[in-house]
């Protein structure tokens, strides 16, 4: 567990990562330089969840070497939104920390208890953005947030 004493506003204890792969974490299918290195040390604090549609077919050999739980979500076409909610609903919306760029990351990072949204190559869905608590350039921007502790609380405090 990774907890955040958020002057004026709230103390977060978060138990679980969700990270949306394509466009979040990995550029054209494949892993974003850095990204691998940062899950690693953080995941000895918290549970590490991928979820994905895995357009490029990719997931489950770029994740292989990292301790990471994969969801692919399948037969979900045009549902996908509703699929990461369930997800972040199964693992306590109230102690997850969701990072995503897509409109369908939307929903998810609108109820997590600290949401991310990753701007990136792809750019990032408006209302993705607005959904978020906060915006950053890269994801391993991003992931540095939760690991200098810090730089989370000096974005977030009143």
């Amino acid at each position: 567990m990774l907890e955040y004493v958020i002057p004026g506003v709230k103390t977060l204890r978060l138990e679980t990562l969700l990270l949306d792969y394509n466009g979040t974490i990995a550029r054209d299918g494949r892993l974003v330089p850095g990204v691998a290195e940062r899950i690693g040390r953080l995941a000895g604090d918290l549970r590490v969840v991928v979820l994905t549609a895995d357009t490029h077919g990719t997931v489950r050999r770029e994740m292989a070497a990292l301790p990471v739980d994969v969801e692919v979500l399948e037969g979900c076409e045009g549902a996908q939104d509703k699929a990461k909610l369930e997800a972040l609903m199964r693992c306590g919306a109230g102690t997850c920390v969701a990072m995503g760029n897509g409109r369908n990351d939307e929903l998810m990072l609108r109820d997590a208890a600290l949401s991310v949204a990753v701007m990136g190559d792809e750019g990032v869905a408006v209302g993705t953005l607005v959904a978020a608590q906060v915006a950053v350039r890269d994801i391993n921007d991003g992931l540095d947030l939760l690991l200098e502790h810090g730089r989370l609380v000096a974005t977030l405090r009143c």
